[in-house]
């Protein structure tokens, strides 16, 4: 196990090298120029061209990203020119490891930007992320246990109703009805988990049911699926006939062995929706990554846009390397080579 582990960290630090690197050449290799979208309408030649020695743009693409990968272990300091930071000492900025790069448009460094939103986007995302699941897999199960009965056909219409409908849809009927129109629950704001963890939890409600619809509503139909398939195995059948509890039968032999592809879905999911939620975000006025990443769109920041598929990517990658690791523990049929 421990060779593996390690075997798949470095297939992350290969995937991520990948990533960064074609993402890079994607963006600063390009015929464009990146300076063009540091100073908006009213750019000279003058300006384009110290925006461009500010921010390392005249340099080479392979001497760029070598200093951006730099960054990321001992930090850097802007302007990215060493005749620059002579002539004004004063304007130096420095970004501490790990550096994710400085913002074209904010003017400030991306590490300050990302220190921001990710506590927003982590508390959406575990939040939802365990409403989703604790109502995904129950309600699959309970759809399993009552195949082609009415429980069955409830649960079922309930999930491609949710299914069906936008996020965004849900968000803004959310935001309309129990918060403003009726008062139930506060406008969602962020509150810190350790400054209120009730208000945190308050306020984040209205985000964590809008995601969970749509995602419980596949995992319901994936649950039930699966489950339906496990139960009708025939070492089902054997652990009934030796009289083992409906419970130890459902739970430790049925669940255990259709949690496979389930918690493959969950680590993919959960990972991408860690780099942020961006409609959610969007509609309930939450600035966590995924906002941070429409607006690094939005302004062309080409450094934002490097810094949040990296992040985006390290996530996905994480945590596909955290279910293969799982499968081992949760599936004794899987062996883990190694």
């Amino acid at each position: 196990m421990f060779y593996y582990i390690l075997r798949r960290l470095a297939s992350v630090v290969v995937m991520l090298f990948l990533v960064t690197a074609t993402t890079f050449a994607l963006f600063f290799a390009s015929p464009l120029d990146p300076a063009r979208y540091t100073c908006g309408k009213n750019c000279t030649p003058t300006i384009l061209e110290g925006n461009r020695k500010a921010l390392g743009f005249d340099q080479p693409v392979y001497v760029q990203y070598g200093k951006f990968v730099a960054g990321l272990f001992v930090g850097r300091d802007f302007p990215d020119n060493e005749q620059l930071r002579k002539d004004f000492p004063q304007q130096i900025v420095h970004c501490p490891a790990p550096c994710l790069g400085y913002s074209t448009t904010q003017h400030r460094p991306i590490n300050e930007m990302v220190a921001e939103g990710w506590p927003i986007s982590l508390s959406i995302a575990i939040g939802a992320f365990t409403l989703w699941m604790i109502t995904g897999i129950g309600g699959g199960i309970a759809a399993a246990l009552n195949k082609g009965r009415w429980p069955d056909r409830t649960i079922v219409g309930a999930a491609l109703v949710g299914f069906s409908l936008p996020t965004f849809f849900v968000g803004l009927v959310l935001l309309y009805f129990p918060a403003i129109n009726w008062g139930l629950v506060p406008i969602p704001q962020y509150v810190p988990f350790l400054q209120n963890p009730f208000a945190w939890a308050q306020n984040l409600i209205l985000p964590w049911i809008t995601l969970a619809v749509f995602f419980a509503a596949s995992y319901i139909r994936l649950t039930r699926a699966y489950m339906i398939e496990t139960l009708s195995e025939d070492y089902i059948r054997t652990a009934k006939a030796k009289g083992l509890a409906p419970a130890t039968v459902i739970f430790r032999h049925g669940l255990r062995a259709a949690l496979t592809p389930i918690v493959t879905a969950a680590g993919l999911d959960l990972g991408g929706l860690l780099g942020g939620a961006i409609i959610t975000e969007s509609v309930f006025g939450m600035h966590g990554l995924g906002y941070l990443a429409v607006h690094s769109v939005t302004y062309m920041d080409l450094p934002t846009i490097v810094a949040m598929v990296m992040i985006v990517s390290a996530f996905i990658v994480l945590a596909n390397m955290v279910v293969d690791i799982a499968y081992g523990f949760i599936d004794p049929r899987v062996k883990v080579a190694g």
